[in-house]
């Protein structure tokens, strides 16, 4: 399956660290992961909450990725809002599971930045200056 998931600088950072395999373990105050199912749901989050965000970096970014049918498929879809606000609710102590049936590479969809977003933006791969090139899939 498909899926997206909006983030942050620090997280992308993290996701960068990881060869882009994986996505960094939750917060203590964060008991659930949630990927999202759909492109535009993801956007909105980027561009409309993260660059507003001092704890986002004022950037968001879209990822997106392919998880193993087999495994995501035990997780129930809930809808948070408009009837296309559709996430999974994956528990955080599950997500070293989730990164191992991610299939290939985490990928940037799109990023966004905020009138307050301060560091320097790399022109060929649109992410802020230090996180690399994040691999062709």
């Amino acid at each position: 399956m498909r899926l997206f998931r909006p983030v942050g600088v620090q997280e992308l950072a993290l996701i960068a660290a990881s060869g882009y395999t994986a996505f960094p373990p939750r917060l203590p105050h964060q008991p659930i992961f949630y990927p999202v199912l759909t492109y535009v749901y993801a956007e909105g989050i980027a561009k409309n909450w993260n660059t507003e965000d001092e704890a986002s970096g004022f950037a968001g970014f879209v990822t997106s990725f392919e998880v193993a049918d087999e495994y995501i498929d035990k997780f129930d879809v809930h809808v948070v809002g408009g009837r296309d606000d559709r996430e999974l609710w994956i528990p955080a102590d599950d997500l070293p599971n989730f990164n191992r049936n991610i299939i290939d590479h985490i990928s940037i969809e799109a990023s966004f930045y905020g009138a307050r977003f301060a560091a320097r933006v790399d022109t060929a791969t649109r992410l802020p200056v230090g996180l690399g090139r994040p691999p062709v899939t």
